[in-house]
């Protein structure tokens, strides 16, 4: 499938670093070919810890190829943030959805799934399904 056509991937997390180890690892464990475009949007804009809605806008911006984008966040603030940006309308793309799944887990699946040609809702599904990942 065409990178054009594939559903983007937004990280959020409060670390800028955590952010951009996380879509890091994303993309290793999804390799084997192109994958899906996926953007950390971590800390503030002055590099602190936090949320930025300018740096959330931006990454979205950044993967948006017109099917979707897939919001992933870490904590509790940055749910609220992103619920904001979504209720006000203007900042997201059209077709930007939060996406409650486990930060990394779900990272992983997003990526895998968007990479795969997966549509939203699918892209959504298998990043749910991570809560359901058993470790022992």
């Amino acid at each position: 499938m065409s990178e054009e056509k594939q559903v983007g991937i937004v990280l959020v997390s409060h670390s800028g670093p955590v952010a951009e180890a996380v879509a890091e690892l994303a993309r290793g464990l999804a390799a084997g070919g192109a994958t899906a475009p996926v953007a950390a949007a971590g800390g503030t804009s002055a590099g602190g810890l936090g949320t930025s809605t300018e740096l959330i806008a931006e990454a979205a911006r950044t993967v948006d190829r017109g099917v979707g984008i897939a919001l992933l966040v870490d904590l509790g603030s940055a749910v609220l943030t992103v619920k904001s940006m979504l209720a006000e309308g203007g900042e997201l793309p059209d077709g930007a959805r939060l996406v409650d799944a486990p930060f990394v887990e779900g990272a992983v699946a997003a990526l895998v799934t968007a990479s795969a040609g997966g549509d939203l809702e699918t892209v959504e599904a298998a990043a749910t399904d991570a809560y359901g990942y058993r470790k022992a």
